[in-house]
């Protein structure tokens, strides 16, 4: 049972006082919800989460249409889940299924007013919701006002990455101080932005795929495919080429093969079950 002091179960004998009244100074969000509802229980941690995240700007009252329907049909529900917003005693706003995160804050804030959110963890968020130039707005701030925010300036290279500028990306990696290249996070990046500068100007796919049915050992081949999976995330089939590289010319390009694997591992991390697979192999193969 959720103990949070914001969100509670509403009844028929309660609403009045706990949503209708108490909307006088705080607004309620009303769900109307059912345990046969995937987009019910798909919803409702969001709306709880929310609620505390909030803090008290509003409050969250929970309908169970099966076990309030007079209620339910009172609010005029037809379809579940049925969110209403109530401010002064009036429904305000609201909307019908489960709605994303981002979509459901645009509802609130329109009349919520929002907590002070972390600048680290908005930017985070924009970014998960797909707005790139505005994290990257924020993050660009953040490191102006503590130029040796380790954790920021990583974010910010991986941002300028994910644009499309690996410069800048590279510049800022190259930046940190030795022991925070040596961090994961650096590390996967650093490889992440190399396998992109080499994919710049890779052959299409399918014309590697045909250069290996005529010559299965074609190192070239075998090297540009491999690029290809590591960018399509598809990293035990560039890491399969790559050994496969190596068991036809384990020199080629001055031990490309071996050096791009370690540089995947690095990607992956050691509890990769795919790195671990591969390490074994190419073990194997180097003794």
């Amino acid at each position: 049972m959720n103990q949070s002091p914001y969100i509670f179960e509403a009844t028929m004998e309660n609403f009045q006082q706990k949503v209708m009244e108490a909307s006088a100074t705080t607004p309620v969000l009303v769900d109307v919800w059912a345990e046969w509802c995937a987009p019910c229980k798909q919803l409702m941690p969001l709306l709880e989460k929310l609620a505390n995240e909030y803090d008290g700007g509003f409050l969250l009252a929970k309908v169970n249409a099966d076990e309030q329907e007079q209620l339910t049909a009172s609010l005029g529900v037809r379809s579940l889940p049925t969110i209403i917003l109530v401010k002064e005693g009036q429904a305000v706003d609201g909307f019908n299924g489960a709605l994303p995160e981002s979509e459901i804050r645009k509802v609130l804030d329109k009349h919520v007013e929002a907590p002070e959110e972390d600048p680290y963890d908005k930017a985070h968020r924009l970014w998960e919701a797909g707005d790139a130039e505005a994290a990257l707005a924020i993050l660009t701030e953040m490191n102006q006002k503590d130029p040796d925010n380790l954790k920021v300036l990583i974010d910010l290279a991986q941002l300028k990455a994910e644009q499309g500028d690996l410069e800048t990306a590279e510049q800022v990696l190259a930046s940190l101080p030795p022991e925070e290249k040596m961090q994961h996070q650096a590390k996967q990046l650093a490889a992440r932005v190399k396998f992109l500068k080499q994919s710049a100007e890779l052959p299409p796919i399918k014309d590697l795929e045909m250069a290996l049915e005529q010559d299965p050992k074609d190192p070239n081949a075998l090297h540009q495919l491999a690029l290809h999976h590591v960018l399509g995330e598809n990293n035990a089939g560039a890491m399969e080429l790559l050994i496969r590289l190596m068991q036809v010319d384990s020199q080629y390009k001055d031990e490309v093969a071996k050096t791009t694997l370690i540089e995947l591992f690095d990607k992956l991390g050691n509890n990769n079950p795919d790195v671990r697979t591969y390490r074994r192999k190419l073990y194997t193969l180097m003794h």
